[in-house]
């Protein structure tokens, strides 16, 4: 297992972070990410805004499992706004989860933001693609 400040040293500036909202979903989500399966990801503008930092096109990115243990890097390679009733059949199997269809993105996003408090067809999301570059 990698240490987590070894690769903050060899990809300097890069964020730090886990996908989903529990445990279990961060390190179901860096499992696809870190296969190859899973290489897209959005999330609701107003979350983003939120942020410290904003998502920046070329950067690194190290995910974390549910446990915080780094399981590989990324390279963010778009960012683009579009709205939730906009999301196409191919983005929705970039992103890798459940039988790849458009109605499983639906539902399970649907689900994802009530929980996070803000849902609505029209609602904005950043929405990014990404590369592996290393699994750790």
């Amino acid at each position: 297992m990698v240490a987590l400040e070894e690769v903050k040293m060899k990809y300097p500036g890069a964020d730090t972070w886990q996908m989903g909202d529990s445990p279990e979903m961060a390190s179901e989500l860096a499992d696809l990410i870190k296969k190859g399966i899973k290489t897209a990801s959005c999330g609701s503008f107003a979350s983003y805004q939120q942020e410290v930092s904003a998502p920046r096109i070329g950067s690194y990115n190290i995910i974390l499992d549910g446990q915080n243990v780094p399981v590989c890097v990324i390279r963010l390679l778009s960012v683009r706004l579009m709205r939730f009733c906009d999301v196409t059949e191919a983005f929705a199997r970039k992103e890798g989860e459940g039988d790849l269809s458009l109605a499983y993105w639906q539902k399970e996003h649907q689900r994802f933001f009530t929980r996070e408090g803000h849902f609505s067809e029209d609602m904005e999301l950043i929405a990014e693609e990404f590369v592996v570059v290393e699994t750790l």
